[in-house]
């Protein structure tokens, strides 16, 4: 089967059953008229998050170049972005506004593993879907029988944190590790997953630290795990820590082989500003394609994207938060046009779980998937490095 434009599809029994909700015609959801689809979502525009924001604006992006040829099913698609600050008490204030007074259809995207877990409880209670958060944490799926209308989209982050430690224990067997984690559930999601796997090996961890997403620096802590003389150093936290790390570690003069998580991988926001002599031989996991590298120059759906934020998403960065946001956005087109007429929150829940989706910015092998027993759509990782201009993926 051949890849036309963005997503190339299986439909299957999800087409058939579509079908036959076009004949009933229930009523939609509040935010849903004859001529619109309206979403919600809140972003950390603003604080020591903001780098996240570019999601939610190659999200609006991707959904304005549906709306030029008609939007979904005749209705276009409008997006309620307000910005939360990476705050759980805005987020959650936020939230209430746009079900309540914005009337959206339900949330798509919205960031951040702490804003979310503030807001779900409100959303589930209310029947609201929370699809495809900006999150990796297993909680999504740990707790989705408690709180069914919640769905993660991105690889857990505990699996995450299996893989490094894989490549570490193969390719550094005998290196001294030193973890640096994000004090929330994500980046302690992230230490188990790790922890896990060197414990089975038998080896011990020389030692781990903790920062606040709010920390004005994380100097203090890359002087004390440097003390510890370990040689390989895992990181995660968001892009403004990350970024710290990489240029607090240069100005040290200490070069241990660093790990960080993949959505603080950005080359415009992360990785060019830390310095080649900072950031080369960086090694993070990967599920979407870096579309600075010139390894995918010729590829068909990378230049079909880029030509779509060229157009949609001028003067912001082709980075992994552009590509990230516009995978979501696809995910949730397809989600609506499965629902075909039967816009209900119930059936926007139900075919979020019949999706099978291959999607230009992810690496290959790697696919947006659902069903009745699986609910998290993206699972699998590559281990990818920095050369000093762009990512490569390692071989398996």
């Amino acid at each position: 089967m051949k890849r036309r434009h963005f997503i190339r599809t299986l439909a299957g029994a999800a087409a058939a059953g579509a079908a036959g909700w076009v004949r009933s015609q229930p009523a939609a959801a509040p935010g849903v008229s004859a001529t619109e689809i309206r979403l919600g979502t809140t972003t950390p525009f603003s604080g020591p998050a903001a780098a996240y924001g570019g999601t939610t604006k190659a999200l609006n992006a991707y959904f304005e170049s549906l709306n030029v040829q008609g939007g979904i099913n005749g209705r276009k698609l409008t997006v309620v972005a307000l910005d939360d600050g990476y705050s759980p008490p805005k987020a959650l204030e936020h939230t209430r506004r746009l079900v309540e007074r914005e009337q959206v259809a339900f949330i798509v995207m919205p960031i951040g593993t702490p804003t979310c877990m503030a807001t779900r409880k409100y959303l589930n209670e209310n029947g609201v879907p929370q699809l495809f958060i900006g999150s990796g944490a297993s909680v999504w799926d740990d707790e989705a029988a408690t709180y069914p209308w919640s769905v993660g989209w991105q690889p857990v982050f505990a699996d995450e944190g299996r893989a490094i430690a894989k490549h570490i224990l193969k390719t550094l067997p005998a290196a001294k590790v030193a973890v640096f984690t994000q004090n929330d559930d994500a980046g302690r999601d992230l230490f188990r997953g790790l922890e896990a796997e060197f414990k089975a090996a038998g080896k011990p961890l020389a030692a781990q630290a903790t920062h606040e997403v709010t920390d004005p620096t994380v100097d203090s802590q890359i002087v004390r795990l440097m003390g510890t003389g370990a040689d390989v150093l895992v990181m995660w936290g968001s892009p403004k820590a990350t970024l710290q790390t990489l240029r607090k570690a240069g100005d040290l003069a200490w070069r241990p082989q660093i790990y960080i998580n993949q959505n603080s991988s950005s080359v415009p926001s992360v990785m060019a500003p830390a310095g080649p002599d900072r950031s080369k031989g960086v090694i993070s996991g990967a599920f979407i394609k870096d579309a600075a590298d010139p390894a995918w120059a010729k590829d068909p759906g990378v230049r079909a994207w880029s030509e779509l934020m060229d157009k949609f998403n001028p003067g912001m960065p082709k980075d992994y938060f552009a590509a990230y946001g516009t995978s979501i956005a696809q995910t949730t087109a397809q989600v609506l046009r499965q629902c075909a007429a039967d816009l209900t929150r119930e059936n926007v829940m139900r075919q979020a779980r019949r999706l099978h989706l291959e999607l230009p910015m992810l690496l290959p092998g790697i696919a947006v998937d659902t069903n009745a027993s699986e609910r998290h759509p993206v699972r699998g990782l590559r281990m990818q490095q920095f050369d000093g201009s762009s990512w490569k993926v390692l071989p398996v």
